[in-house]
């Protein structure tokens, strides 16, 4: 007699509730490795133990300090005498950020500072005392530049920028935004580089300060009409004289002003930030998070 041949079963393989049960379980891994990765963003990067009791009792603060004064007053007296020219900026700053970076971190820029206060890599007071170095160079850089030209015979001539109106803001704000944001994000992916690497970030940094002038230069000249239109740096610009000197009134005055302050101070800054934190989650999104050395990279502020 022949067997009988076997029932067939109604229940599924169990590989398929397997591969079922994998897939969920990737799904959910993947999920928690993108939490991971973003967990602790808005955490403390830089020193935790630095505030305004603690920073002044070692003299390595006074020397940061005393490089951003020198290497912004080298920035001014850069672009006060041979201006945004794109083929000068890429070996000139080079040499500034290679040579000071080191000391303080060679920042230069309150924009940057701006960045790294907003992404916690720096202390508040830090920062504060860091963008009044940076005015104070820019002053001094401006007042060597006028003393060579009052000495050379000639008038102290006045470097202004394209006057500011209702009409020209918006245009010199976006220039002025979009700049900031590519020297602000090159800046903060050349950190890791800082210490061990000093001339790769010297390049990076001033490459990107290249690319955000021939911007600059294509954007505000081709597309909107207006020339010497951004600097990209808020204390050299306040050394360029961007406040109105004269209007027909106190109200004229103080718009004109406030616009100015505006265009070349404040969005500048506010593209700073944008710059770090795009990089940050950049990082973050590749990497899976901060490295140590990553942290201790980003803390170069002496």
């Amino acid at each position: 007699m022949a067997a009988p041949k076997p029932k067939k079963s109604g229940k599924k393989p169990a590989a398929k509730t397997v591969a079922t049960t994998t897939t969920k379980e990737d799904q959910s891994a993947t999920v928690s490795t993108k939490n991971e990765s973003m967990r602790g963003f808005f955490a403390r990067k830089g020193d935790e133990n630095e505030n305004i009791l603690t920073i002044f009792k070692t003299p390595k603060i006074w020397g940061a300090l005393l490089g951003e004064v020198i290497g912004t007053a080298f920035v001014a007296m850069f672009m006060l005498t041979l201006g945004i020219q794109p083929l000068y900026i890429i070996f000139g700053l080079t040499c500034i950020y290679v040579a000071i970076v080191g000391i303080s971190g060679a920042h230069f820029n309150p924009l940057i500072t701006a960045g790294m206060m907003a992404t916690r890599r720096m202390s508040a007071i830090r920062g504060v005392l860091y963008m009044l170095a940076q005015l104070l160079g820019a002053w001094i850089g401006a007042l060597i530049v006028n003393a060579f030209r009052l000495g050379g015979g000639g008038a102290i001539e006045a470097i202004t920028m394209a006057e500011i109106s209702g009409d020209s803001f918006w245009a010199v704000a976006f220039v002025e935004l979009l700049g900031a944001f590519v020297i602000a994000f090159c800046f903060a992916r050349a950190l890791r580089y800082a210490r061990r690497q000093p001339l790769t970030f010297g390049l990076t940094v001033a490459s990107g300060i290249t690319l955000a002038v021939i911007f600059g230069l294509i954007i505000s000249q081709s597309y909107f009409g207006l020339s010497n239109s951004f600097t990209f740096n808020p204390v050299v610009s306040l050394m360029y004289q961007i406040l109105p000197t004269s209007a027909e009134g106190f109200g004229e005055l103080a718009q004109l002003a406030g616009l100015a302050l505006s265009a070349y101070v404040i969005i500048p800054m506010i593209g700073g930030i944008i710059g770090f934190f795009m990089s940050d989650i950049a990082s973050r999104l590749s990497n899976g998070g901060y490295t140590t050395t990553d942290d201790q990279d980003d803390q170069i502020t002496a």
